[in-house]
């Protein structure tokens, strides 16, 4: 052992020794024999533990020549604080004519580890190697197994190689043993299984024996590592020599346990209790809960038995872990046995317990069988708790109407034909119901759209003197108020503040969140001119709502003067809300006012989010004010605002439309220039903008990067493709482009057929303007009269009826009254 040569403990041993007033002690009064350094170490341990402490005192100049490593062993065992023995400790070994030995590091780490301070103790490490301090193999050991105990299996595996490397200690099986101790506790498992064979091979080249010491840590680094038949392997020797006790079983049934071998670790509890070997207490604890994790409960409750068996007493997290899983595997008749079984043990059992014991019986009849069971065990507080345990289980069961009943009951109220009900109230038991009773089954009411009892349940407490808290006020107010029945949550909210209840933001909100759904603007803002006077702020997404009907209904100018009421409020309405009513002024034509309204935005200290600039910048485009679109761009982008991919979408729609394609390009541009990627939308105007403007080449062009960029056309961009190449006098490439279209299983629009035969009509390509014709009836995508197409369709008839290679077919349609019959 490192400490071998130390007689006393060094807990024992500071007992002897009384604190020494440093103040008080003359140096020269300390005696220098090496037998009698009590004084020394009192000396030294009062001047470390004054504070505040001074590293050049001269006290300490003084005393640093009777440090010897007997001494400091010594007097770092007397420090409670890690901290003060590492300051020590670090002090000692920088003082002239001192050198640590084995028993100093040793004495340091165990410190360290205990208090598991991992960096000093890996500079611990380090400072063994530098100093070249030689060891026994024991002392060697020691210090692993602190590097061990914390899990620094590696630097264990450096210093136990440089140690012999250096010629410092010549290891022994104890001191591999050690080694292999702490690699069993790492957590890198795959690593800890190569090293674990490499020690085991080197004990086999030395010759050393391996003991229970050696093979103990071997299987369970297999056990870690998930190697089932190393593990057994290694276990079998174990058997065969004897060796098994209760940690090693404990290792491998935990084992087999993580891995859900439940069954064989069961079998193996019972092989070894016939060689007289037992799982202790805490192992038994870690099975049982682990197996009512994996759903074995079966096992579970034989270990349960087991360990009563043995004298081990259940404790109440036993009892709750088996009840738990009783109920979840609806083993319900169990669960209530083992409940009866903790009386017999006097453990009182929880509210945890009672609540998964009747969360687990969801049919009326079951919990009221379960009330019946277990109410004698509590008193009317506890039985109140019960009850609102059994109305959260039916509510969060759905049986809503059976809550409401239970509650009833509760009361003493009529609850029907109920017998199971009658049976549980017959003999008078008192089930008083609380205020959380009514706010479990009112919450559930309410939104189930059973208002009505709900509001009915809110006058029976106060029959019943039962008080109303918040919660129920708010929950009745929000109902109301989402059936459009606000002049009753008015009324509710009078009894609040008449109870001394005041109105949260919650409150207000529900009433106001009402109001706006039903447009009514000016009550909205009488009920923010209240809600501003309790400090309460209006939710966005009612007024937003508000906005955005008004506008729909086309009355985006008192939409924009009751946001500007809110401001005169005091409240700042959110940029959503403006966006909103921004949308709704350029909806009816008011471009003027939305920048104004725009302006006066910036002014009040409000940022326009990149929506809001992308809405007037689409209203602009569409009013043809094209300047300063481009304008409130720039200014966007100078304020920081990053465009979207909308943005410029909005901007290349504008100039394709306005004839300016090179500008539309430009965009493109620009867009990857800023990281933007173009989507279909984008590509899809584009090709558009460059077939009206005559541009085939160019659109074929982009077309084809399109889909190298990977994205890939759609139903849109397709038409819009064909339809161009059409305009263009291309009618042969718009056609294989029809035929792919129509192999991805899209289906065209009338007009593209109708682009394509006016296209094969002017390229003088009659048959084929027949055979596009023909498509389009055989498909149903004849327009009708009020198509503003039918009269092209016409005239492209009338065209094909009069060529020798078109008139009969034209005709046979017409016969069969596929089209209608043309008139020359």
């Amino acid at each position: 052992m490192a400490f071998s040569r130390i007689t006393k403990h060094p807990q024992q041993l500071c007992k002897t020794i009384s604190p020494i007033n440093p103040n008080s002690v003359s140096i020269r009064n300390l005696s220098t024999d090496p037998e009698d350094f009590t004084g020394t170490i009192n000396y030294f341990i009062s001047i470390f533990t004054k504070q505040p402490f001074c590293p050049d005192s001269p006290e300490l100049k003084s005393l640093a020549p009777m440090l010897n490593p007997r001494v400091v062993e010594y007097v770092l065992n007397s420090f409670k604080s890690w901290r003060i023995a590492y300051s020590f400790f670090n002090w000692a070994s920088n003082q002239y004519g001192y050198k640590h030995n084995i028993y100093t590091y040793n004495a340091m780490a165990s410190i360290l580890s205990h208090a598991r301070e991992n960096a000093p103790l890996r500079a611990l490490s380090s400072a063994i190697l530098n100093s070249r301090c030689s060891m026994t193999p024991g002392a060697l050991g020691f210090f692993i197994r602190c590097l061990g105990s914390v899990g620094l299996a590696d630097e264990a595996n450096v210093l136990f190689d440089q140690v012999k490397m250096m010629g410092l200690c010549m290891p022994n099986s104890y001191s591999y043993n050690c080694l292999l101790e702490a690699i069993s506790r790492s957590k890198c498992r795959s690593t800890s299984v190569i090293l674990v064979e490499t020690r085991l091979q080197e004990m086999r080249n030395q010759g050393w024996e391996f003991d229970k010491y050696t093979l103990t840590p071997v299987l369970q680094v297999y056990c870690n590592a998930g190697k089932f038949n190393e593990a057994l392997g290694v276990f079998n020797k174990i058997c065969d020599r004897g060796w098994v006790d209760e940690h090693i079983l404990s290792i491998l049934v935990l084992c087999f346990s993580k891995c859900s071998e439940v069954d064989k670790a069961f079998e193996l509890i019972e092989k070894m209790e016939d060689q007289n070997v037992r799982l202790n207490e805490k192992t038994f604890c870690i099975l049982i809960h682990g197996f009512v994790k994996l759903s074995r409960v079966d096992k579970a409750l034989q270990l349960f038995d087991k360990m009563q068996k043995y004298g081990f007493t259940p404790d109440l997290a036993l009892f709750d872990v088996l009840i738990g899983g009783l109920c979840k595997s609806n083993e319900l008749e169990k669960a209530l046995s083992l409940y009866a079984q903790m009386k017999l043990f006097k453990i009182l059992p929880d509210v945890g317990i009672f609540t998964k014991l009747i969360s687990s019986f969801s049919e009326e009849g079951e919990l009221t069988y379960v009330l019946d069971k277990i109410h004698e065990d509590m008193d009317l507080e506890g039985l109140t708790m019960l009850c609102n345990s059994c109305l959260n289980s039916l509510v969060n069961s759905g049986l809503i109407d059976k809550a409401h009943c239970l509650l009833q009951g509760m009361m003493g109220k009529a609850y029907g034909d109920n017998v199971e009900l009658h049976k549980l109230f017959q003999d008078k038991k008192v089930f008083a119901p609380n205020t959380a009773s009514f706010a479990i089954v009112i919450k559930a009411l309410v939104p189930a759209g059973k208002l009505d009892l709900a509001l009915s349940l809110f006058q029976d407490m106060a029959q019943i003197g039962c008080s109303r808290n918040l919660v129920i006020y708010n929950n009745l107010i929000d109902g109301l108020c989402k059936s459009d029945r606000l002049e009753e949550s008015y009324e509710i909210l009078r009894e609040m503040k008449e109870s001394g209840i005041e109105p949260t933001q919650f409150t207000h909100n529900a009433m106001f969140g009402c109001l706006c759904r039903r447009g009514d603007a000016s009550g909205a803002l009488d009920l923010v001119k209240k809600m501003r006077i309790h400090g309460h702020e209006p939710w966005i997404k009612h007024y937003t709502f508000l906005v955005r009907k008004m506008c729909k209904n086309g009355k985006a100018t008192q939409a924009c003067k009751f946001l500007a009421d809110m401001v005169q409020e005091g409240f700042l309405p959110d940029i959503i809300a403006y966006s909103a009513s921004l949308s709704g002024l350029i909806e009816i034509q008011e471009v003027d006012q939305a920048l104004k309204l725009f302006r006066d935005i910036c002014a009040r200290g409000h940022c326009p989010d990149v929506v809001a600039y992308n809405i007037l910048i689409s209203g602009l485009f569409k009013t043809q004010r094209i300047t300063e679109a481009h304008t409130i761009f720039e200014e966007m982008v100078m304020k920081g605002l990053v465009p979207s991919v909308v943005t410029y979408n909005l901007l290349i729609d504008g100039w394709c439309k306005s004839g300016c394609i090179d500008e539309a390009l430009h965009c493109l541009s620009r867009m990857s220039a800023n990281e933007r990627e173009p989507n279909v939308i984008t590509y899809t105007t584009l090709i558009g903008g460059l077939c009206n403007a005559g541009r085939p080449d160019d659109a074929v062009m982009l077309w084809t990067e399109m889909r190298r960029r990977g994205c890939t056309p759609n139903r849109v961009a397709f038409m819009a493709f064909i339809h161009g190449l059409c305009q263009c006098g291309r009618p042969n490439a718009a056609l294989v482009h029809l035929r792919e279209m129509e192999d991805n299983e899209m289906e065209p629009d009338s007009f593209i057929y109708v682009a394509l035969v006016s296209a094969f009509l002017a390229d003088v390509k009659l048959p084929l303007a027949f055979e596009v014709l023909k498509e389009m009836v055989d498909k149903g995508k004849f327009p009708d009269l009020l198509d503003k197409n039918y009269i092209i369709v016409r005239d492209a008839i009338l065209k094909l009826s009069k060529d020798a290679r078109t008139s009969s077919s034209v005709r046979s349609l017409i016969s069969n009254g596929s089209i209608p019959s043309i008139t020359l």
